[in-house]
């Protein structure tokens, strides 16, 4: 006979007794954070699943999407994502502080998702692993009207530049802020700073790196506790014994200790008891010994006596002014040989994994790490909140670029599942972000490898993953034409420094933009392009001593007004942001984003000014759409190399003449700009006669712009 299950009737109060069936399992849940959301504004959805996987950041091993029906009928999948939340704050003394981010409860489901169309969606979240296919019950929330523009696409009038979901004009003025971390100069909360800043100046663009490998933010990338990518000598082995062929541990060598130095300082809770623990396997008449935490007494692990795998557990106390892991060593005392396995730093009474960069078996590509995943999550919100947008470079070169080099082999076709994967978390985690303007899968990927495959791979399948189909792109570190003519991606990008070896090629910064400008524009006439990096730099790719010593910012301010008037749909992206933003560059974004305000730049109508100069020290470079032209006359005297390298102080410029063609004939207005202050420094009206306006510039010192309209 069975055993017996004795069940409650809600409302009937009887026991009824029944066969026994097993306890059941839990169900798929689905919980929406609010019950309205704006139009393009993000809305949270939490999941619990009924059960865990090894691998939850694998879809072939557990795949979890949101499925969403729109107020017309349409049916959109946005997939779910496993993370981990943090706390955080900022820790140490004034100038030496650093982020602290700790586990805020345990790793859990998420979906996020902004709707385009206003009214009423209904959604379900749906759960497939090798138990088969669950479906949870249906929840319901309201679109309604928002301030939010939308995501940026290429213009659907004029896509050489771009435009919101609303169809504003959207120009990226901004920079580079690449390496985010503790150990770099601009940290989270630095970061975040200088978003406000480039929001108060009119910037709204920046391109950050999510792929820095282990010494800054990178999603997918070997995070370790016991080495560094440019040093890589770590003590794994395969585990002794051969019960687990393709298990790896960490090996001691006398005389040698063992540090635990993960890339992200391990954050600790002060006053907090704390368990470390782990298995040890040492020969006879060897022994291990643990120095743990600052403070802590040593202790022997194992003596040798059993060649077995012994576990050992630790526990301390933080003290109140605790916040961080201190220096925790092993080492070997004696003559053979011993292996350290499986260690593990959490709460003595349970919760989140604290050392996960000590797993020496946890994958590197597959592997999404938790505190940058976390990291970004706060700098896309930043940037929404500041209206900047950013360009993620999300691909980690190093782990894919050898699989690039035959289309044929199976390792051409691990490394396209592999990425489609991080590019499904990706879209997953940031996708429902407005601020999020553009995917970037490598930072200067070899231009040579048959990448065409891959980037087709990659572009069909974000056409179906992404609902609001953010624009892609990539970079090398020479130029690409095929690249830039790649059906699948839309942005065409190309980096350039100006370096001693150019000389001969190239005279000064605006000479080089402009150069570089061309190029782009002759590979792709009709999408958008930028120069995704820009600066100076000496032959070793590295800061000059000119570029240390100097204060001024003669190069950035040159290229970024010579850039902005170049027909490319962005200013070039300058690099070297520690040396922007101790001189506070920043207020030199303003004039630019003031004078650039009134280009109607997916009229379709915008085009490469036709300008003649009387002075042949000037050099005029404009855009003009119908009956207006915006216009930079520049000293070619006034370059970095004249200004700061030859310490030459350009003249005053007087009695210079501009002529612009293709204008109708009529009277028109001129406004000439201090490029400095961002101000009308004279008006005038002009008449246009033949097709063209003559006017006499003010007297200026290196340079001055002028605005022509009706």
């Amino acid at each position: 006979m069975a055993p017996l299950d004795v069940r409650l009737f809600l409302g009937l109060g009887v026991a009824v007794l029944l066969p026994w069936s097993g306890r059941a399992e839990p169900e798929l849940q689905l919980r929406c954070f609010a019950s309205r959301v704006g139009q393009y504004e993000r809305i949270d959805f939490q999941l619990e699943l009924p059960r865990e996987h090894t691998n939850p950041f694998d879809p072939d091993e557990v795949e979890v999407d949101l499925q969403l029906t729109a107020p017309g009928g349409e049916r959109i999948v946005m997939p779910a994502f496993h993370g981990q939340d943090y706390q955080r704050k900022r820790v140490g003394e004034p100038g030496a502080s650093k982020d602290w981010f700790y586990p805020a409860g345990l790793p859990g489901w998420k979906a996020r998702f902004a709707p385009m169309q206003l009214g009423r969606y209904t959604a379900a979240a749906v759960l497939r692993d090798a138990q088969g296919r669950r479906t949870s019950g249906p929840v319901s929330f309201e679109c309604v009207r928002s301030t939010s523009k939308g995501f940026l696409r290429a213009s659907r009038k004029d896509p050489r530049f771009l435009e919101f979901s609303q169809g504003q004009p959207f120009f990226a003025l901004g920079q580079n802020l690449a390496f985010i971390g503790n150990q770099q100069y601009v940290t989270l909360s630095k970061a975040e700073a200088i978003l406000g800043r480039l929001e108060t100046s009119g910037a709204n663009y920046l391109r950050v790196w999510a792929c820095c490998e282990d010494w800054a933010m990178a999603i997918e990338a070997r995070k370790s506790a016991w080495g560094r990518s440019w040093d890589w000598h770590p003590r794994i082995v395969p585990a002794p014994g051969g019960d687990s062929p393709n298990r790896r541990c960490l090996q001691l060598t006398a005389g040698t200790p063992l540090k635990v130095d993960p890339s992200h300082s391990v954050a600790l809770r002060p006053g907090a008891r704390y368990e470390f623990s782990g298995k040890v396997k040492a020969e006879p008449g060897t022994s291990v010994r643990l120095e743990l935490h600052r403070g802590q007494p040593g202790s022997v692990l194992t003596s040798g006596s059993d060649s077995g795998w012994l576990p050992f557990r630790r526990e301390f106390t933080t003290a109140a002014g605790d916040s961080w892991l201190g220096e925790t060593v092993f080492r070997l005392e004696g003559a053979g040989a011993a292996w350290i396995d499986e260690l593990s730093l959490k709460e003595a009474g349970g919760g989140p994994e604290l050392l996960w960069e000590a797993d020496v078996n946890r994958p590197i590509r597959g592997y999404y790490n938790p505190i940058d995943c976390f990291m970004l999550d706060e700098l896309v919100a930043a940037a929404q909140r500041h209206g900047v947008y950013l360009q993620l470079c999300l691909i980690t070169r190093d782990l894919y670029m050898s699989s690039l080099k035959d289309p044929a082999s199976p390792e051409y076709e691990r490394a396209i599942q592999d990425a489609r994967k991080l590019l499904r978390y990706a879209v997953a985690r940031w996708g429902a972000a407005t601020s999020v303007a553009a995917w970037e899968y490598f930072n200067e990927i070899d231009p040579g490898l048959p990448t065409d495959r891959f980037y087709a791979a990659l572009g069909e399948y974000l056409a179906g993953a992404d609902p609001y189909q953010h624009l892609r792109t990539t970079s090398t570190w020479g130029p690409s034409p095929k690249d830039c003519r790649h059906p699948h991606l839309d942005i065409a990008d190309v980096h350039f420094y100006l370096r001693p070896a150019d000389e001969g090629r190239l005279r000064d910064e605006v000479d080089a933009v402009l150069e570089r400008a061309r190029w782009l524009r002759a590979q792709a006439p009709g999408r958008p392009v930028h120069l995704g990096e820009f600066g100076l730099a000496n032959d070793k790719w590295q800061p000059t001593e000119e570029m240390k010593q100097s204060r001024e910012l003669v190069d950035f301010h040159n290229a970024l007004w010579a850039s902005a008037l170049s027909g490319t749909s962005g200013s070039a992206l300058y690099w070297w942001w520690d040396r922007l933003d101790p001189r506070n560059v920043y207020p030199l974004y303003r004039p630019v984003s003031a004078f650039l305000a009134d280009v109607p730049w997916t009229s379709g109508d915008v085009r490469i000014a036709e300008n003649t100069v009387s002075d042949a020290r000037l050099q005029a470079v404009g855009l003009q759409a119908n009956n207006r032209a915006w216009v930079w006359l520049y000293d070619t005297n006034a370059s970095w190399a004249a200004t700061v390298l030859e310490q030459r102080v350009p003249a005053e410029v007087t009695g210079a003449q501009l002529e612009i063609n293709g204008l109708p004939s009529g009277p028109c207005r001129a406004r000439w700009w201090d490029t400095r202050e961002g101000r009308v420094i004279r008006e005038e009206v002009a008449q246009a006669a033949g097709g063209s306006v003559r006017l006499a510039a003010p007297v200026f010192r290196r340079d001055l712009a002028v605005k022509i309209g009706p």
